[in-house]
């Protein structure tokens, strides 16, 4: 049984914001660093990659939507892909990269103390790309648990960019946000888990990392793409209007 872990999701390829969360002391005390998904589609895919690997066994690693999306790409099984920057990241990956992101799970468990039994995703346990908010119905919770043994009480998601903890029939649910595209506030947020839950912000210089981006990457709308999402442009009120009518919420008087 682990003791602590440190979950990372939804990087997007901001290579400062990682950089910055792998500084923290706790993260570097921690058991293992585990990825939740979205790793690579962003400015800084290759870079990314290249430094989580660096880390070796310490890195737990899981697939998301945009992983998917980008290999999926790369071999010729899609022709598009709906986030701007995201074509243009899935040329920047290597051969290795393509195998890596290809070789990744959707979902592990692993025991943790004071948590038990822990299921790692990106989005839900049965769909990478499946919403859940905070605020959705304990009916919505039932559904996309459907499928789990009983014997997972915490189950620790990503995808919609937005920390979180929250109780949905007895399971203990967290988000950690995002670490390279947060929504509603500014910062690279986390969690750190065990025994308890903590939901972490690591603040870094947002000036620098958008000139280190802007000169780093090739991305036609580079410049843009970091005032934005560095900035945290889009509210969580933004966010949630979007994502609110995905998780199935009647919206009916």
């Amino acid at each position: 049984m682990l003791n602590r872990v440190a979950v990372l999701s939804d990087i997007h390829g901001v290579l400062p914001a990682l950089e910055a969360v792998l500084a923290e002391p706790d993260v570097g005390a921690a058991d293992h660093i585990v990825v939740t998904g979205d790793l690579a589609a962003g400015p800084q895919p290759t870079r990314v990659l290249d430094l989580l690997t660096s880390l070796g066994d310490r890195v737990i690693w899981i697939s998301g939507n945009a992983d998917r999306e980008l290999l999926e790409y790369r071999r010729g099984r899609r022709d598009t892909i709906p986030d701007p920057i995201a074509p243009w990241a899935a040329e920047q990956l290597r051969e290795d990269h393509l195998d890596l992101l290809g070789s990744l799970p959707r979902s592990l468990s692993l025991s943790l103390n004071g948590l038990g039994k822990v299921l790692f995703c990106h989005a839900t346990p049965r769909d990478d790309e499946e919403v859940v908010l905070v605020d959705s119905r304990l009916d919505r919770w039932k559904e996309v648990f459907s499928e789990l043994d009983t014997d997972i009480r915490t189950v620790v998601c990503g995808h919609t960019h937005m920390p979180f903890v929250r109780l949905a029939h007895s399971r203990l649910v967290i988000n950690p946000g995002s670490i390279g595209m947060p929504y509603g506030r500014t910062g690279a947020h986390w969690a750190l888990l065990g025994p308890g839950v903590e939901l972490r912000t690591t603040h870094f210089d947002l000036q620098a990392a958008a000139t280190r981006l802007s000169q780093d990457s090739s991305y036609p709308d580079i410049t843009e793409w970091a005032d934005y999402y560095l900035h945290a442009r889009a509210t969580d009120a933004d966010a949630l209007a979007t994502f609110s009518p995905q998780d199935g919420r009647d919206h009916t008087p």
